[in-house]
């Protein structure tokens, strides 16, 4: 549920500068294993996630690769990802870290979830929920809280506190 209050914060500027991503790219993955569910339509990555998509990295402890089910050219439709564990995305000039992302193949959307920092160059921002939207390169992020099990420790996550986006923009050295 999202809060009543949304928080947002549009970091223009800088962020709306990235290119627009290829999503129609094929996606390569390496993982210490791997578990083919078939019959769930999905795949299972655990230990060391790397997934690599045009100039886009994603790494996690886990992930879930879901696909539709149906197959094109041999190959099976991936439509969502859903990553957790130590989450990180690089794209050229531009890296967001978190515990939770889901990357929405159909959307070409990445919502990051749970204590994100993004940076670029000298800039850093920190919230709860960050979504970037791969077509445009815009990025929103927001206070929003996650509260649940943060895996391992069995503990909760949440935002920064109160629930505000918080960060750091680098000026230009002036004369």
């Amino acid at each position: 549920m999202r809060s009543l209050i949304p928080l947002a914060l549009l970091v223009a500027a800088p962020l709306a500068a990235q290119t627009a991503h290829n999503s129609n790219a094929p996606i390569d993955f390496g993982a210490d294993n791997i578990e083919l569910q078939d019959k769930a339509n999905r795949a299972v990555l655990s230990g060391n996630v790397s997934v690599k998509q045009a100039a886009m990295t994603l790494n996690a402890a886990r992930m879930t690769v879901s696909y539709t089910g149906q197959v094109v050219g041999g190959n099976p439709q991936v439509s969502r990802l859903d990553a957790s564990g130590g989450v990180t995305v690089r794209r050229p000039d531009q890296t967001a870290r978190s515990q939770f992302a889901i990357y929405d193949l159909n959307r070409r959307v990445i919502t990051m979830l749970g204590a994100v920092t993004l940076t670029q160059g000298g800039n850093t921002v920190n919230g709860g929920r960050l979504t970037i939207n791969l077509d445009t390169g815009r990025a929103v992020i927001d206070g929003s809280s996650v509260r649940g099990s943060s895996g391992a420790t069995g503990g909760t996550t949440s935002a920064s506190p109160g629930g505000r986006v918080t960060g750091t923009f680098s000026v230009p050295k002036r004369n």
